[in-house]
């Protein structure tokens, strides 16, 4: 069986790996990180399409489904839980749906782990020739292998602790994470236009609102693995009140069973309630902060595009976190949601990789890009 999941994430990895090599990107290696970004972004979304269906015991086993590489091989199985139990967790689209997610991921682990082998095969060449001047570094594609082993063994706890909250958020936070970072080096290997060197009192306010985003994220994430996206189906108030009943210390006890309280009896809605007001109104700090953020930055020469960006996606994530309260919730919003999120930490952590090359010669590669250009003796630009 493991051998005929390893085949699945090369065959899963072949596409985005053509990509690469049919690019007429004289960088290769540059391209292979942006490609990685945008499989890891895709992953991330298909990853909330997998949460928000229920699909996460879709194969109540892992990494294979009932034993078998697909579903195909395990119908049997799947067929006779899907029997007894039509509406729970196991069906054959659920199945499909949660082995196709793994499929993804195994082929974002197949680009990080040819990302290290080229890394390090610059690492031994520079050091066989003194005389070469960079790499573009080992340390961040390294990194980068130990988050998606991470995540991978959190995507092992997410099954076999059975959709434990605590286990379900930090495996999406860390997903967001390494979307992030892959951003961080993809953006380290690319040319830049010149940033004015006013982007150097942003700083501050750059990391700022990250960390805000981050701590919505891990808010919203608590909200889906609660299932507490319906607490209140109101806007603006929640329950018809400003302020409803609420349970926080129910609510945000991190460590218990999915729907039960740490003590092991069923979480009341008080706690739910608690949830998800908490997060709505969390989003308005992020909003106010993020949106003065974009409308300083765009004032700022090589920046105003990515404030451009960051505004025009930090309206449409308030357009569809709204929609999903007045339209009850529907599918193919709240993943757009979700995704909304992803594309706000893509656009920040590039604001803020951008602000800190305030002040630098005009026209010029980072040094890490150069760096990694030498290494592989391509030439720096497209």
């Amino acid at each position: 069986m493991l051998i005929q999941l390893a085949i699945m994430g090369l065959l899963a990895a072949c596409l985005p790996l053509s990509v690469v090599w049919v690019s007429n990107d004289a960088n290769k290696y540059r391209k292979l990180a942006w490609v990685t970004v945008f499989l890891t972004f895709d992953l991330v979304m298909f990853g909330a399409f997998t949460r928000l269906t229920d699909s996460g015991l879709g194969c109540p086993d892992w990494p294979g489904c009932y034993g078998h590489a697909n579903p195909l091989q395990a119908h049997e199985h799947i067929s006779a839980a899907e029997a007894a139990m039509p509406t729970g967790p196991v069906t054959v689209a659920k199945a499909w749906i949660e082995m196709i997610h793994r499929y993804f991921a195994m082929a974002v682990g197949v680009l990080i782990i040819a990302m290290v082998v080229i890394a390090w095969r610059n690492w031994r060449r520079n050091r066989r020739t003194p005389t070469a001047e960079g790499s573009g570094g080992l340390a961040m594609p390294l990194l980068l292998f130990f988050f998606v082993c991470l995540q991978g063994a959190f995507g092992a706890w997410t099954v076999t602790l059975k959709l434990q909250p605590v286990i379900v958020t930090l495996h999406l936070l860390l997903g967001l994470t390494l979307l992030g970072l892959l951003a961080w080096h993809a953006a380290r290997l690319s040319r830049h236009a010149p940033v004015g060197q006013a982007a150097a009192g942003l700083k501050l306010a750059a990391g700022a609102g990250l960390l805000l985003l981050a701590l919505q994220i891990a808010l919203g994430g608590w909200v889906s693995t609660n299932y507490a996206a319906l607490a209140c189906a109101d806007f603006p108030l929640c329950q018809g009140t400003v302020v409803p009943p609420m349970d926080y210390q129910h609510g945000f006890t991190l460590w218990r069973e999915l729907g039960k309280t740490g003590a092991g009896d069923y979480l009341p809605f008080a706690a739910l309630t608690a949830i998800h007001w908490t997060h709505r109104n969390f989003a308005f700090v992020v909003f106010a902060v993020v949106g003065w953020l974009a409308w300083r930055a765009g004032r700022v020469p090589g920046l105003e595009r990515t404030a451009r960006w960051l505004g025009l996606a930090l309206a449409l994530q308030l357009i569809t976190g709204l929609s999903t309260i007045f339209l009850n919730w529907p599918l193919a919003i709240a993943v757009a949601h979700n995704g909304g999120a992803a594309l706000l930490l893509l656009l920040l952590t590039m604001l803020n990789f951008k602000i800190r090359l305030a002040g630098r010669p005009v026209s010029t590669l980072s040094c890490h890009a150069q760096a990694a250009a030498r290494s592989i003796h391509l030439p720096e630009s497209n």
